[in-house]
C-alpha cells in the first residue's frame, strides 16, 4: 500500500479499525446507494442494475451536498481539475523477495537464475527481486548516484532450471568457472607443450623470483662478532676436572 501511494503521490490516512465514524463521508455513500438505488428493487442481471445506477447518477450530481453546501457536480469538476496527471508508467503489483548475488553474477529465483551487471554488484550482495507474471526485475537495496535502483529486467522463465542471461552483464568478470557458464560455444585453446624439467606452481615461482634477484650474501668468521660485542669466544672444549 505504501509503494502504491508513493507511486501515485497521495497520502494514506490510517484510521482505527471498526470505527466507521472516522470516515463518515465514505461510509455515507454506501447508505445513499442502498437507500436510493437498491432499496425495494430487484434486478435480473448486472446490466439491469448498471442501468439503474446510470439513471440515478445525474439526479444525485444535481443535488446540493449537505457538508460543503455546493452542487455536487460543480464541486466534483473543480476537484477533478486539481488532480495531478497519472504517472507515465502504471504501478506494477509484484512479488518481492531478497536474494544474494553469486560469484558468477547470477541470482536464483523460483528455481531459475537471472544475471545482473558485474560492474554494479559484488559477490554475496543483497538485491531485491520484483517479479510479475511476465517479468523479473532486479534492484539494489540502495539508490545509486542517479537516483535509480534498477539493475536488470528479464522475461520470467517458464519452468525450472533455466538461465536467463544478458552476456553483457559479465563484462568485467575475470575468466574462470564463472565466465564458463555462458551459453555460447567455448573456443578450444591449443595445448602448449612445456619443456621437460620446467616446473610450475607457487613454490617454483617464488624460487624463480629469488634466483632472479641474485643477492650475494657476505661471509665472515664469528670472531668478528665477538670483537664487536666484547664477549669471549664460545668453545666446545670440555672443562677439565680439578684433582682433589
Amino acid at each position: 500500500a505504501v509503494g502504491f501511494a508513493g507511486h501515485y503521490d497521495f497520502d494514506i490516512d490510517v484510521l482505527a479499525a471498526y470505527r466507521p465514524q472516522g470516515k463518515g463521508r465514505v461510509e455515507r455513500q454506501v447508505l445513499i446507494v442502498r437507500d436510493h438505488v437498491l432499496s425495494g428493487r430487484s434486478f435480473s442481471s448486472v446490466e439491469e442494475m448498471d442501468a439503474a445506477f446510470t439513471a440515478w447518477v445525474p439526479q444525485r450530481r444535481a443535488q446540493i451536498h449537505k457538508t460543503h453546501r455546493e452542487v455536487i457536480a460543480e464541486r466534483a469538476a473543480r476537484d477533478h481539475a486539481a488532480l495531478k496527471p497519472l504517472p507515465p508508467t502504471p504501478y506494477l503489483v509484484a512479488e518481492r523477495q531478497l536474494r544474494h548475488v553469486g560469484k558468477d553474477c547470477l541470482v536464483a529465483f523460483d528455481g531459475n537464475l537471472y544475471s545482473v551487471p558485474a560492474r554494479r554488484v559484488r559477490a554475496r550482495q543483497l538485491v531485491e527481486i520484483r517479479a510479475t507474471k511476465s517479468q523479473v526485475m532486479l534492484h539494489t537495496t540502495l539508490v545509486d548516484a542517479h537516483g535509480s535502483t534498477l539493475l536488470a529486467t528479464h522475461p520470467r522463465a517458464i519452468g525450472r532450471g533455466a538461465r536467463v542471461v544478458d552476456e553483457t552483464h559479465w563484462d568485467g568478470l575475470p575468466t574462470g568457472k564463472g565466465r564458463r557458464t555462458t551459453t555460447g560455444d567455448i573456443p578450444v585453446q591449443p595445448r602448449q607443450e612445456r619443456p621437460r624439467g620446467e616446473e610450475t606452481g607457487p613454490l617454483q615461482a617464488l624460487l624463480n623470483r629469488a634466483a632472479a634477484t641474485r643477492i650475494e650474501v657476505g661471509r665472515r668468521p664469528l670472531s668478528v662478532y665477538d670483537e664487536l660485542t666484547g664477549t669471549r669466544p664460545f668453545t666446545t672444549h670440555r672443562a677439565t676436572k680439578e684433582s682433589s
